[in-house]
């Protein structure tokens, strides 16, 4: 049945960081509405933030589109997500792309902090809207059980980039020819469900003396193109190790996709032409789930980004 009921028209704000997705993802629809907010800062360097247009967002729809790279930016787009509610608008969306601290979800001894379980507290207390509880889209958390933290306050909405993925994918002259590998069992356990129809490989990490080396668990790739596929990259030791296990055992080339190329302290340079890297990898995909790393990135083989812009949109009629 056919979905005949009248677009949403939303006013998205954005934090500066993501001026460029917010475009994107204003571009891809007439009915979304760009907002601004001056960013400003006290002498004392505390934020000084003022919201365009306040008085005419009664009875509207309105997004805010966040991004938490360091915990510096966190405070100031609370205090925004916080306010733009309780301006008597009509729902509330926010959009956090990436869930910065999903790694960081266990206690492993006591003493650890759940720093995960603290920021979905954090965007638990967004208040309400006239509308209702606020939306919350997240793309590809890192661990699924993150979805039982937030509370009653917030109706999370979990996506996915691996559309993008499937679709990039198919355009490759060697389409016929992929084979879908994971880095460890976490990979495989989000993610395998939505690859039906590609083989499958799967790594897995064991512990030799002080080390911890990566092997085939299952799957052949010999003459492939194995396509290495998780949620997030932060320094990106385990997919250089896989690409070094997958080659030795034959593959003809080896890509890889990440949702979150989070990348710390400029990473991303391992896995550059210049870095000895050369024809390791065929094709690194991100999403612009991090802006940062999107523009530090911009151009430089073999990666290439593939924006979350439509999928947000789309998100933000929901």
């Amino acid at each position: 049945m056919v979905d005949k009921s009248p677009k949403k028209l939303v006013n998205l704000f954005y934090c500066p960081e993501c001026e460029d997705l917010a475009r994107k993802v204003a571009a891809e629809s007439d009915h979304i509405t760009l907002q601004s907010i001056s960013w400003r800062s006290f002498a004392d360097g505390f934020p000084n933030i003022y919201i365009h247009n306040a008085e005419e967002l009664r009875g509207q729809h309105v997004a805010f589109l966040a991004s938490f790279s360091s915990p510096a930016h966190v405070f100031e787009q609370l205090s925004v997500i916080y306010a733009l509610p309780r301006l008597f608008v009509a729902s509330f969306t926010l959009v956090l792309p990436f869930f910065p601290t999903g790694s960081f979800e266990r206690m492993e001894e006591e003493g650890d902090v759940a720093t995960a379980f603290t920021l979905a507290r954090m965007l638990s207390n967004v208040p309400i809207s006239r509308g209702g509880p606020t939306s919350l889209v997240i793309y590809d958390i890192h661990a699924l059980q993150e979805r039982f933290y937030f509370g009653d306050e917030v109706l999370p909405l979990f996506e996915t980039g691996i559309p993008l993925l499937k679709q990039r994918l198919q355009q490759l002259p060697d389409a016929s020819n992929i084979v879908i590998a994971f880095p460890d069992d976490g990979a495989w356990k989000r993610f395998h469900k939505q690859f039906d129809n590609f083989p499958l490989l799967v790594c897995t990490k064991v512990r030799e003396g002080d080390k911890r080396i990566v092997r085939l668990k299952e799957g052949n790739p010999k003459g492939h193109h194995v396509v290495i596929v998780d949620d997030l990259v932060q320094s990106g030791g385990t997919l250089i190790e896989c690409q070094k296990v997958l080659a030795a055992h034959g593959a003809s080339k080896v890509s890889a996709y990440v949702t979150h190329g989070v990348f710390p302290e400029q990473s991303w340079e391992r896995f550059t032409l210049k870095n000895g890297m050369e024809n390791a990898f065929a094709h690194f995909w991100i999403t612009d789930s991090c802006p940062l790393t999107v523009k530090a990135i911009a151009s430089k083989a073999p990666f290439e980004v593939l924006s979350l812009a439509g999928s947000i949109a789309n998100a933000l009629q929901i």
